[in-house]
């Protein structure tokens, strides 16, 4: 299956296999939210998402569910 080259523009898969992105509606408009708005949306959010999404929107790039990233395994 192909990678989604729209979606893996948007995200980071880190070094651990963390999906990371930027946080949405930052764009335009902006000058009506307060600084503390502002700020909080610069940083990064982690993206949580199942194996089948993994492997539809990132096969190959060795991105895995956040269960997994955390140490704590599905039993």
């Amino acid at each position: 299956m192909k990678t989604n080259k729209s979606f893996t523009k948007r995200v980071k898969v880190t070094k651990n296999g963390k999906v990371v992105a930027r946080k949405i509606g930052q764009n335009h408009f902006n000058a009506r939210q307060t600084g503390q708005q502002r700020l909080r949306r610069k940083r990064t959010q982690l993206l949580n998402f199942s194996k089948r999404l993994s492997r539809r929107f990132l096969p190959g790039l060795g991105a895995k569910p956040l269960a997994e990233t955390n140490g704590s395994a599905a039993k």
